[in-house]
Protein backbone atom coordinates (compact mmCIF):
# COMPACT_ATOMS: atom_id res chain seq x y z
CA UNK A 1 0.00 0.00 0.00
CA UNK A 2 1.40 3.56 -0.78
CA UNK A 3 1.07 6.24 1.63
CA UNK A 4 0.90 10.04 0.67
CA UNK A 5 -0.76 13.23 2.61
CA UNK A 6 -3.61 13.39 0.29
CA UNK A 7 -5.27 11.43 -3.16
CA UNK A 8 -7.08 13.65 -5.53
CA UNK A 9 -9.46 11.41 -7.19
CA UNK A 10 -10.14 12.55 -10.98
CA UNK A 11 -7.09 14.27 -13.51
CA UNK A 12 -9.38 16.56 -15.08
CA UNK A 13 -9.73 20.44 -14.70
CA UNK A 14 -11.18 20.22 -11.10
CA UNK A 15 -8.36 17.37 -10.02
CA UNK A 16 -5.24 19.76 -11.81
CA UNK A 17 -6.69 22.87 -9.96
CA UNK A 18 -6.44 20.66 -6.60
CA UNK A 19 -3.44 20.00 -7.44
CA UNK A 20 -2.12 23.34 -8.22
CA UNK A 21 -2.99 24.35 -5.03
CA UNK A 22 -1.99 21.52 -2.67
CA UNK A 23 1.70 21.99 -4.33
CA UNK A 24 1.12 25.10 -2.67
CA UNK A 25 0.38 24.08 0.84
CA UNK A 26 3.55 22.05 0.35
CA UNK A 27 1.60 18.80 0.78
CA UNK A 28 2.65 14.74 -0.52
CA UNK A 29 -0.34 14.32 -3.12
CA UNK A 30 -1.40 11.85 -5.97
CA UNK A 31 -3.85 12.41 -8.68
CA UNK A 32 -5.69 9.40 -10.05
CA UNK A 33 -7.33 9.62 -13.46
CA UNK A 34 -8.76 6.72 -15.13
CA UNK A 35 -8.33 8.09 -18.39
CA UNK A 36 -5.44 6.96 -19.86
CA UNK A 37 -4.75 10.04 -21.27
CA UNK A 38 -4.49 13.70 -20.28
CA UNK A 39 -7.77 15.84 -20.79
CA UNK A 40 -10.87 15.02 -18.82
CA UNK A 41 -13.91 14.67 -19.98
CA UNK A 42 -13.07 17.06 -22.75
CA UNK A 43 -11.53 14.31 -24.47
CA UNK A 44 -14.91 13.09 -25.28
CA UNK A 45 -17.00 15.44 -26.40
CA UNK A 46 -18.80 16.19 -29.63
CA UNK A 47 -16.45 17.49 -32.47
CA UNK A 48 -18.06 21.16 -32.68
CA UNK A 49 -18.57 21.55 -28.81
CA UNK A 50 -16.68 25.09 -27.81
CA UNK A 51 -16.30 27.11 -24.97
CA UNK A 52 -18.82 29.79 -23.59
CA UNK A 53 -16.19 32.17 -22.74
CA UNK A 54 -12.80 33.59 -24.49
CA UNK A 55 -9.58 31.50 -23.78
CA UNK A 56 -8.09 33.96 -21.35
CA UNK A 57 -11.44 33.61 -18.95
CA UNK A 58 -11.36 30.05 -19.55
CA UNK A 59 -8.35 29.32 -17.50
CA UNK A 60 -7.04 26.65 -14.74
CA UNK A 61 -5.27 29.07 -11.67
CA UNK A 62 -1.64 29.77 -12.26
CA UNK A 63 -1.66 29.11 -16.19
CA UNK A 64 -3.62 31.73 -18.87
CA UNK A 65 -4.87 29.58 -21.28
CA UNK A 66 -3.64 30.77 -25.01
CA UNK A 67 -6.47 31.71 -27.49
CA UNK A 68 -7.02 28.99 -30.63
CA UNK A 69 -5.76 31.00 -33.69
CA UNK A 70 -8.68 32.24 -35.40
CA UNK A 71 -11.11 31.07 -32.59
CA UNK A 72 -12.84 33.16 -30.20
CA UNK A 73 -14.26 30.59 -28.86
CA UNK A 74 -11.49 27.32 -27.80
CA UNK A 75 -12.73 24.03 -29.03
CA UNK A 76 -12.62 20.92 -26.77
CA UNK A 77 -9.26 20.02 -28.58
CA UNK A 78 -7.80 23.17 -27.81
CA UNK A 79 -8.41 22.67 -24.07
CA UNK A 80 -7.62 19.34 -23.98
CA UNK A 81 -4.24 20.57 -25.13
CA UNK A 82 -4.08 23.05 -22.57
CA UNK A 83 -4.88 20.78 -19.52
CA UNK A 84 -2.10 18.33 -21.03
CA UNK A 85 0.68 21.30 -20.97
CA UNK A 86 -0.79 22.74 -17.48
CA UNK A 87 -0.30 19.06 -15.71
CA UNK A 88 2.87 19.07 -17.05
CA UNK A 89 4.19 22.50 -16.62
CA UNK A 90 3.44 22.08 -12.62
CA UNK A 91 5.06 19.01 -12.54
CA UNK A 92 1.75 17.65 -11.42
CA UNK A 93 2.02 13.82 -9.91
CA UNK A 94 -0.70 11.91 -12.12
CA UNK A 95 -1.19 8.40 -12.36
CA UNK A 96 -2.99 6.53 -14.80
CA UNK A 97 -4.86 4.80 -15.91
CA UNK A 98 -6.01 4.35 -12.53
CA UNK A 99 -9.75 3.58 -11.13
CA UNK A 100 -10.44 4.45 -8.00
CA UNK A 101 -13.20 1.58 -7.27
CA UNK A 102 -13.92 2.67 -3.64
CA UNK A 103 -12.65 4.42 -0.43
CA UNK A 104 -12.81 3.38 3.00
CA UNK A 105 -12.12 4.51 6.69
CA UNK A 106 -8.88 3.19 7.80
CA UNK A 107 -8.79 4.23 11.11
CA UNK A 108 -6.78 8.11 11.15
CA UNK A 109 -6.82 7.62 7.14
CA UNK A 110 -8.49 7.07 4.32
CA UNK A 111 -7.92 4.14 1.87
CA UNK A 112 -8.11 4.30 -1.77
CA UNK A 113 -8.65 0.82 -3.51
CA UNK A 114 -7.84 0.95 -7.31
CA UNK A 115 -7.34 -1.61 -10.05
CA UNK A 116 -4.03 -0.84 -9.33
CA UNK A 117 -3.34 -1.10 -5.91
CA UNK A 118 -4.31 0.50 -2.99
CA UNK A 119 -3.49 3.71 -1.62
CA UNK A 120 -3.62 5.03 2.16
CA UNK A 121 -4.18 9.07 2.40
CA UNK A 122 -4.64 11.70 5.46
CA UNK A 123 -7.42 12.99 3.04
CA UNK A 124 -9.29 12.63 -0.06
CA UNK A 125 -9.98 15.00 -3.03
CA UNK A 126 -12.99 13.81 -5.33
CA UNK A 127 -13.03 15.35 -8.47
CA UNK A 128 -14.83 12.94 -10.98
CA UNK A 129 -17.18 15.18 -12.56
CA UNK A 130 -20.32 14.73 -13.84
CA UNK A 131 -19.74 13.24 -17.46
CA UNK A 132 -19.28 9.44 -16.36
CA UNK A 133 -22.84 9.50 -14.71
CA UNK A 134 -25.32 10.57 -17.51
CA UNK A 135 -28.57 10.62 -16.73
CA UNK A 136 -31.66 9.68 -19.42
CA UNK A 137 -35.35 9.38 -17.96
CA UNK A 138 -37.72 6.94 -18.05
CA UNK A 139 -40.44 7.01 -20.81
CA UNK A 140 -43.01 4.76 -22.03
CA UNK A 141 -41.96 2.80 -25.23
CA UNK A 142 -38.12 2.95 -24.44
CA UNK A 143 -37.74 -0.94 -24.66
CA UNK A 144 -40.18 -1.20 -27.76
CA UNK A 145 -38.13 1.95 -29.69
CA UNK A 146 -36.40 -0.26 -32.62
CA UNK A 147 -34.13 3.00 -33.36
CA UNK A 148 -31.10 4.02 -31.97
CA UNK A 149 -31.09 5.98 -28.41
CA UNK A 150 -27.77 7.42 -27.32
CA UNK A 151 -26.88 10.36 -24.43
CA UNK A 152 -25.15 13.35 -25.48
CA UNK A 153 -21.57 11.67 -24.29
CA UNK A 154 -22.29 9.09 -27.28
CA UNK A 155 -22.47 11.72 -29.83
CA UNK A 156 -19.82 12.94 -32.15
CA UNK A 157 -20.53 14.10 -35.61
CA UNK A 158 -23.44 15.23 -37.74
CA UNK A 159 -22.38 12.62 -40.48
CA UNK A 160 -23.23 9.93 -38.21
CA UNK A 161 -26.96 10.97 -38.28
CA UNK A 162 -27.15 11.63 -42.76
CA UNK A 163 -30.57 10.50 -44.34
CA UNK A 164 -31.89 9.89 -40.62
CA UNK A 165 -34.87 11.58 -38.76
CA UNK A 166 -33.30 12.44 -35.70
CA UNK A 167 -35.41 13.71 -32.46
CA UNK A 168 -33.26 16.05 -30.00
CA UNK A 169 -34.19 15.75 -26.66
CA UNK A 170 -33.12 19.19 -24.21
CA UNK A 171 -33.47 22.40 -23.40
CA UNK A 172 -30.51 23.18 -22.36
CA UNK A 173 -26.98 23.99 -23.97
CA UNK A 174 -26.13 20.75 -24.84
CA UNK A 175 -29.41 20.03 -26.67
CA UNK A 176 -29.43 23.54 -28.70
CA UNK A 177 -25.61 23.33 -29.26
CA UNK A 178 -26.42 19.84 -31.21
CA UNK A 179 -29.59 21.01 -32.64
CA UNK A 180 -27.66 24.12 -34.21
CA UNK A 181 -24.91 21.33 -35.25
CA UNK A 182 -27.53 18.87 -36.85
CA UNK A 183 -29.73 21.55 -38.07
CA UNK A 184 -26.73 22.94 -41.01
CA UNK A 185 -26.75 19.91 -42.57
CA UNK A 186 -28.75 18.57 -45.96
CA UNK A 187 -30.18 15.02 -45.16
CA UNK A 188 -31.10 15.06 -41.72
CA UNK A 189 -35.19 15.63 -40.47
CA UNK A 190 -34.60 17.22 -37.24
CA UNK A 191 -36.99 17.29 -34.38
CA UNK A 192 -35.84 19.28 -31.32
CA UNK A 193 -38.40 18.66 -28.34
CA UNK A 194 -38.05 20.63 -24.52
CA UNK A 195 -40.03 20.21 -21.38
CA UNK A 196 -40.64 24.13 -21.81
CA UNK A 197 -39.85 26.80 -24.29
CA UNK A 198 -36.36 27.34 -24.67
CA UNK A 199 -34.44 30.45 -23.00
CA UNK A 200 -31.21 31.56 -24.79
CA UNK A 201 -29.25 34.14 -23.20
CA UNK A 202 -28.59 37.57 -24.45
CA UNK A 203 -26.10 37.35 -27.09
CA UNK A 204 -23.53 39.57 -25.07
CA UNK A 205 -24.28 37.50 -21.94
CA UNK A 206 -21.12 34.45 -22.03
CA UNK A 207 -19.16 32.01 -19.26
CA UNK A 208 -17.63 35.72 -17.94
CA UNK A 209 -20.73 36.93 -16.61
CA UNK A 210 -22.38 33.44 -15.81
CA UNK A 211 -19.73 33.16 -13.48
CA UNK A 212 -20.24 36.49 -11.91
CA UNK A 213 -23.88 35.36 -11.46
CA UNK A 214 -22.89 31.94 -9.67
CA UNK A 215 -20.86 33.89 -7.65
CA UNK A 216 -22.53 36.57 -6.73
CA UNK A 217 -25.93 34.42 -5.89
CA UNK A 218 -23.30 31.90 -3.52
CA UNK A 219 -22.47 35.47 -1.59
CA UNK A 220 -25.89 36.20 -1.07
CA UNK A 221 -27.28 32.87 0.06
CA UNK A 222 -23.98 32.43 2.83
CA UNK A 223 -24.55 36.25 4.01
CA UNK A 224 -28.48 35.24 4.35
CA UNK A 225 -29.83 37.62 1.76
CA UNK A 226 -32.49 37.13 -0.73
CA UNK A 227 -31.80 34.55 -3.29
CA UNK A 228 -30.43 36.47 -7.02
CA UNK A 229 -31.57 33.27 -8.86
CA UNK A 230 -28.05 32.96 -10.04
CA UNK A 231 -27.74 31.65 -13.77
CA UNK A 232 -31.35 30.01 -13.91
CA UNK A 233 -32.47 33.85 -14.00
CA UNK A 234 -30.73 34.81 -16.85
CA UNK A 235 -31.57 32.03 -18.94
CA UNK A 236 -30.86 27.91 -19.80
CA UNK A 237 -28.67 28.62 -23.47
CA UNK A 238 -25.41 30.12 -24.06
CA UNK A 239 -26.15 31.94 -27.61
CA UNK A 240 -22.62 30.72 -28.69
CA UNK A 241 -21.63 31.83 -32.41
CA UNK A 242 -23.28 28.47 -33.66
CA UNK A 243 -26.41 28.33 -31.60
CA UNK A 244 -26.92 31.98 -32.98
CA UNK A 245 -26.56 31.06 -36.64
CA UNK A 246 -28.92 28.57 -36.05
CA UNK A 247 -31.86 30.70 -34.19
CA UNK A 248 -31.17 33.37 -37.33
CA UNK A 249 -31.91 31.11 -39.76
CA UNK A 250 -34.78 29.81 -37.75
CA UNK A 251 -33.67 26.59 -37.27
CA UNK A 252 -33.92 26.58 -33.52
CA UNK A 253 -37.86 25.38 -32.72
CA UNK A 254 -38.33 23.32 -30.46
CA UNK A 255 -41.64 20.75 -30.03
CA UNK A 256 -43.49 20.10 -26.45
CA UNK A 257 -42.12 16.78 -24.80
CA UNK A 258 -43.27 14.00 -25.92
CA UNK A 259 -44.89 11.44 -23.76
CA UNK A 260 -43.92 8.17 -25.46
CA UNK A 261 -41.94 6.50 -27.66
CA UNK A 262 -43.16 4.02 -30.25
CA UNK A 263 -41.77 1.54 -32.18
CA UNK A 264 -40.62 3.86 -35.19
CA UNK A 265 -40.22 7.00 -33.62
CA UNK A 266 -42.15 9.60 -30.34
CA UNK A 267 -46.06 10.40 -29.60
CA UNK A 268 -47.09 13.53 -28.16
CA UNK A 269 -50.29 13.45 -25.85
CA UNK A 270 -52.78 13.97 -28.46
CA UNK A 271 -51.50 11.44 -30.47
CA UNK A 272 -49.73 13.28 -32.96
CA UNK A 273 -46.68 10.99 -34.01
CA UNK A 274 -43.21 11.77 -35.64
CA UNK A 275 -41.09 8.96 -37.17
CA UNK A 276 -37.38 8.54 -35.64
CA UNK A 277 -34.09 6.36 -36.55
CA UNK A 278 -32.37 8.10 -33.51
CA UNK A 279 -32.84 9.67 -30.06
CA UNK A 280 -30.28 11.92 -28.58
CA UNK A 281 -31.02 12.52 -25.14
CA UNK A 282 -29.35 15.52 -23.72
CA UNK A 283 -30.69 15.45 -20.39
CA UNK A 284 -27.52 16.07 -18.21
CA UNK A 285 -25.57 14.19 -15.94
CA UNK A 286 -25.12 13.02 -12.14
CA UNK A 287 -22.46 13.02 -9.71
CA UNK A 288 -20.20 10.61 -9.99
CA UNK A 289 -20.02 9.25 -6.44
CA UNK A 290 -19.92 5.80 -6.62
CA UNK A 291 -16.80 5.03 -5.09
CA UNK A 292 -17.33 7.03 -2.00
CA UNK A 293 -20.60 4.71 -1.25
CA UNK A 294 -18.48 2.79 1.20
CA UNK A 295 -18.35 5.93 3.55
CA UNK A 296 -22.07 6.01 3.67
CA UNK A 297 -22.45 9.98 3.09
CA UNK A 298 -25.09 10.16 0.56
CA UNK A 299 -28.12 11.90 1.51
CA UNK A 300 -31.67 12.92 -0.76
CA UNK A 301 -30.65 13.20 -4.51
CA UNK A 302 -27.48 11.73 -4.16
CA UNK A 303 -25.49 14.34 -2.79
CA UNK A 304 -22.98 14.47 -0.36
CA UNK A 305 -24.03 17.61 2.22
CA UNK A 306 -20.80 19.78 2.21
CA UNK A 307 -20.05 23.01 3.86
CA UNK A 308 -18.11 24.72 0.77
CA UNK A 309 -16.33 21.15 -0.58
CA UNK A 310 -15.75 19.41 2.49
CA UNK A 311 -18.10 16.83 3.64
CA UNK A 312 -19.51 17.93 6.88
CA UNK A 313 -19.78 13.98 7.96
CA UNK A 314 -16.35 13.39 6.97
CA UNK A 315 -13.76 16.03 7.34
CA UNK A 316 -11.22 14.13 5.75
CA UNK A 317 -13.07 14.05 2.41
CA UNK A 318 -13.47 17.04 0.16
CA UNK A 319 -15.78 17.16 -3.12
CA UNK A 320 -14.84 19.46 -5.95
CA UNK A 321 -15.86 20.29 -9.61
CA UNK A 322 -19.77 18.90 -9.02
CA UNK A 323 -21.52 21.88 -9.45
CA UNK A 324 -22.66 25.03 -7.27
CA UNK A 325 -23.55 22.95 -4.20
CA UNK A 326 -19.19 22.35 -3.96
CA UNK A 327 -18.10 25.49 -5.07
CA UNK A 328 -19.98 28.50 -7.60
CA UNK A 329 -19.65 27.43 -10.90
CA UNK A 330 -17.07 24.80 -9.99
CA UNK A 331 -17.81 22.49 -12.49
CA UNK A 332 -16.13 25.51 -14.79
CA UNK A 333 -12.76 25.89 -15.70
CA UNK A 334 -13.25 28.99 -14.35
CA UNK A 335 -14.86 28.76 -11.48
CA UNK A 336 -13.31 25.80 -10.38
CA UNK A 337 -9.61 27.78 -8.97
CA UNK A 338 -11.51 29.44 -5.87
CA UNK A 339 -13.13 26.60 -4.20
CA UNK A 340 -10.00 24.42 -5.38
CA UNK A 341 -7.31 26.89 -2.95
CA UNK A 342 -9.83 26.87 -0.04
CA UNK A 343 -10.00 23.01 0.21
CA UNK A 344 -6.46 22.57 -0.28
CA UNK A 345 -6.09 25.31 2.59
CA UNK A 346 -8.59 23.61 4.39
CA UNK A 347 -6.86 20.14 4.04
CA UNK A 348 -3.34 22.01 5.07
CA UNK A 349 -4.97 23.14 7.80
CA UNK A 350 -6.54 19.50 8.76
CA UNK A 351 -3.81 18.33 8.69
CA UNK A 352 -1.22 20.72 10.84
Amino acid sequence: MTTTDVVVIGGGQAGLAAGYHLRRQNLDFVVLDAQSTAGGAWQHTWNSLRLFSPAAFSSLPGRLMPPEPGQEYPGAAHVVGYLSDYEQRYGLPVHRPVTVRSVHRDGTRLRAETDAGHWSARAVVSATGTWWRPFLPAVPGQETFTGRQLHTTGYRRPSDFAGQHVVVVGGGNSGAQITADLSGHGGIDLTWVTQRPPRLLADDIDGRALFDAATARRRALDEGLTDTGGVASLGDIVAVPPVRTARDAGLLKAQPMFTALTEDGVEWPDGTRARAASVIWCTGFRPALSHLAPLGLRGRRGHIATRGTRATDEPRLHLLGYGDWTGPASATLIGVGRPARDAAREIAALLG
